[in-house]
């Protein structure tokens, strides 16, 4: 299949349009961060960097930890930045750039994000490590790409819909799975494993009012008291769904572990996690 410039932008210099990178600057292993700034704390553990690119919001360092080649991007907010570098990545290594035709064997990518949440449950005081299992994706975006449903837990779905009485107004919720082995590995025995719900916005979308009156006042209740198969909904972000089901249609393995930093249910928020979240980024170097 050929890609025309007009679906796979290039730039003159031979990089992807948004990450500005070439298909050589990138590892096989990924981190990808929310914070443009966190890049810099992830590579200051590196022995060696290759490369330090920056286009808007997308910030890429590759460089080596413990003779492991890995990169580490940054993605900024948000589901629709992960639909950019999911298929950007994709691209630079499974997308021949001088034919623009894709490649006869699959690259697949090992990628784990590493970001910050806010915690829905007594076990998710702020400090606590989450590993999402499972992603109920709040925007919408998986929605727009054939294979969906082959990727979803249909079931929960159809549950969760029902539990929330969700409005058709909102979008269909979808439910992506992150990779088995790869949570098995990074998540190991000390992060709290369950679901996450990847809300499309900050303030509304999790509950928040300010001085918009919400759609639904009691969705934040609902989310805490829904269980499917023994689990829980644990924590609030932006990311995951978008991840774990993108990598999924691709032939990637993705998984999202975040530090809480708030508890909506105790009311309660750490600013000051920028100096605690370096323990989470080492358990991930060690164990990607």
């Amino acid at each position: 299949m050929y890609f025309s410039p007009s679906e796979l932008i290039i730039n003159d210099d031979g990089s992807v349009f948004h990450l500005h990178l070439n298909p050589r600057q990138i590892a096989n292993k990924i981190i990808l961060v929310g914070d443009p700034g966190r890049v810099d704390l992830v590579a200051s553990h590196f022995e060696n960097i290759e490369c330090n690119i920056q286009s808007r919001e997308f910030h890429t360092i590759t460089g080596t930890y413990h003779n492991k080649r890995i990169s580490v991007v940054s993605t900024g907010i948000g589901c629709d930045n992960i639909d950019i570098v999911l298929n950007e990545l994709d691209a630079l290594v499974n997308i021949d750039f001088e034919t623009r035709t894709e490649k006869p064997e699959l690259t697949s990518l090992e990628i784990v994000r590493i970001g910050t949440c806010g915690g829905l449950q007594p076990q998710t005081p702020i400090g606590t490590f989450v590993a999402s299992v499972k992603s109920i994706g709040f925007d919408g975006l998986l929605n727009y790409y054939d294979g969906r449903d082959k990727v979803c837990d249909l079931d929960m779905e159809k549950h969760f819909v029902k539990h929330m009485q969700w409005s058709p107004q909102k979008g269909a919720p979808y439910v992506a799975q992150a990779d088995t082995t790869l949570i098995d590995r990074i998540a190991s025995t000390d992060m709290t494993r369950g679901i996450t719900v990847a809300c499309g916005g900050f303030f509304g979308p999790q509950g928040r009012r300010l001085r918009i009156p919400l759609a639904d006042p009691c969705q934040n209740e609902k989310i805490e008291n829904f269980s499917y198969n023994g689990m829980q909904i644990l924590n609030f972000e932006m990311e995951s769904s978008a991840l774990a089901g993108l990598s999924s249609l691709l032939g990637h393995r993705a998984m999202t572990c975040c530090m809480v930093i708030a508890n909506r249910r105790n009311l309660e928020a750490n600013t000051g996690y920028k100096n605690t979240i370096d323990n989470l980024i080492l358990k991930v170097l060690e164990r990607i």
